[in-house]
């Protein structure tokens, strides 16, 4: 295939990524206002109302958790593991059943008020369409694994609207796996901005989380230095715990049944949809709400962790969802947390809680995901707020530093190593059971 016919074919995957990332986005959007249509036309109150949305929550999550491990396993949780091992050749894309039960379970599983990003599906799905678009043209090799990042990078675009992260995404996040060379590279960035192109032309052009902030005195950079390194520390344990839980769900299916944990979890999630909203959802809103409440330091302690909590029992569910919003929005909280308390023993400049909310996010994404430049340009894209990047760089690099001595790994290398053992750990138990040798297998 010449140049021009393969960056013609990026063109039309990110066209296609857009309207279906923005689509899904809306979608999860109105489905989230069950909470709202229940309370105002079901006439019911007290813990009436609370048992139905427990209900209903609980029915959704079951039943996005059901289409994944009926029709598409590899579809659980974020997708972008996924991704990497199908650009190393160690996983397969199986467009066909991917891309609608990750549609249709993320629309369920997210719209149930479950504490799980947009982001991980819209990626999956770009991937997948990318996938389809390659079996079209019978590319393989470094053309269909380049053809994979370009679309999993247009599903990040479409989520966030942040076409330039997306771009970084692939350069920083999938370094090992990309087939760098300018073919491959230049159709990343156009489906990336045909993506974007078709994000803003549906949805408009205003950052999602947009947070006016102030600038920050360069006296103050320590500050930011030393939430970087609480942050770095925080970004070890979200990963050791987030593996642990997965683990730990995993085991307690084997023993019972996979549907008791995300019926439970649903069971939650639908009642906090009313007692407690801030504990529920991605929390890309919660965050730039959070930053305009000025909430004592026991309440954002609160919420910090609760949603870590829900955080961990979302994703271990095993329903389509990312963790990228659930950690900007956890990141935010933090922040505001350390800004109170600082403030409690030196009184902070105007505006600087928004600032260490804002600079935080980058954190604790650099610290988890380990793309520290991914992180910085995805909260300045994010928020708009560019007149604290610097604030926001020093922040990123110290937690990245720190997570990275603590002997911190990016998330996703973990979780796909995981996805492998378990894998070959099946794949033998088959095995032993039909009594093949495995050098014959």
């Amino acid at each position: 295939m010449s140049n021009l016919a393969y960056y013609i074919v990026a063109i039309l995957v990110g066209s296609v990524v857009g309207v279906v990332g923005t689509g899904f986005h809306l979608g999860v959007e109105a489905a989230l206002d069950w909470p709202a249509v229940l309370r105002e036309r079901s006439g019911l109150e007290g813990y009436y109302l609370l048992a139905a949305g427990a209900g209903i929550a609980a029915l959704c999550t079951v039943t996005a958790v059901w289409l994944v491990r009926r029709f598409a396993p590899e579809a659980a949780g974020s997708g972008v593991q996924e991704i990497e091992g199908a650009m190393a050749g160690m996983r397969v894309v199986r467009w066909h059943r991917v891309l609608p039960v990750k549609f249709v379970g993320g629309l369920l599983a997210l719209g149930s008020g479950l504490v799980a990003g947009r982001e991980g599906p819209t990626i999956h799905m770009g991937a997948s369409i990318a996938k389809a678009a390659a079996d079209w043209q019978r590319l393989s090799g470094a053309d269909m694994h380049g053809l994979l990042a370009a679309g999993g990078a247009a599903g990040l675009a479409a989520a966030f609207n942040a076409p330039l992260a997306a771009i970084l995404f692939v350069i920083e996040e999938t370094r090992r796996q990309f087939p760098y060379s300018g073919r491959t590279y230049a159709a990343v960035g156009l489906a990336c901005v045909m993506s974007g192109i078709v994000t803003t032309a549906l949805s408009g052009a205003e950052p999602y989380m947009l947070m006016p902030v102030a600038e920050v005195a360069l006296v103050q950079l320590p500050v930011f230095a030393v939430m970087g390194l609480i942050l770095g520390v925080a970004g070890v344990v979200f990963n050791t715990v987030l593996i642990w839980s997965l683990d730990h769900a995993r085991r307690f299916g084997l023993r019972t049944s996979f549907y008791l944990l995300p019926a439970l979890v649903g069971l939650a999630i639908g009642a906090l949809m009313f007692l407690r909203p801030e504990a529920t959802q991605g929390g890309e809103l919660l965050a730039v709400q959070l930053t305009k409440e000025n909430l004592p330091l026991a309440v954002l302690a609160f919420i910090v962790m609760i949603r870590f909590v829900m955080t961990m029992a979302s994703y271990s569910a095993g329903a389509p969802g990312g963790i990228f919003a659930p950690i900007l929005a956890l990141a935010t909280t933090i922040g505001l947390v350390y800004g109170s308390a600082l403030d409690m023993v030196m009184p902070l400049p105007d505006g600087m809680a928004a600032a260490l909310a804002v600079a935080a996010m980058g954190g604790l994404f650099a610290s988890t995901i380990g793309a520290p430049l991914v992180g910085m340009v995805l909260v300045a894209e994010l928020t708009g707020a560019y007149t604290v990047l610097l604030p926001v760089i020093v922040t990123t690099l110290v937690a990245n530093i720190v997570a990275q001595a603590l002997g911190g790994r990016p998330i996703y290398e973990v979780l796909l190593e995981r996805t492998l053992a378990l894998e070959a750990q099946s794949q033998g138990m088959a095995e032993a059971a039909s009594g093949v040798p495995p050098t014959q297998s």
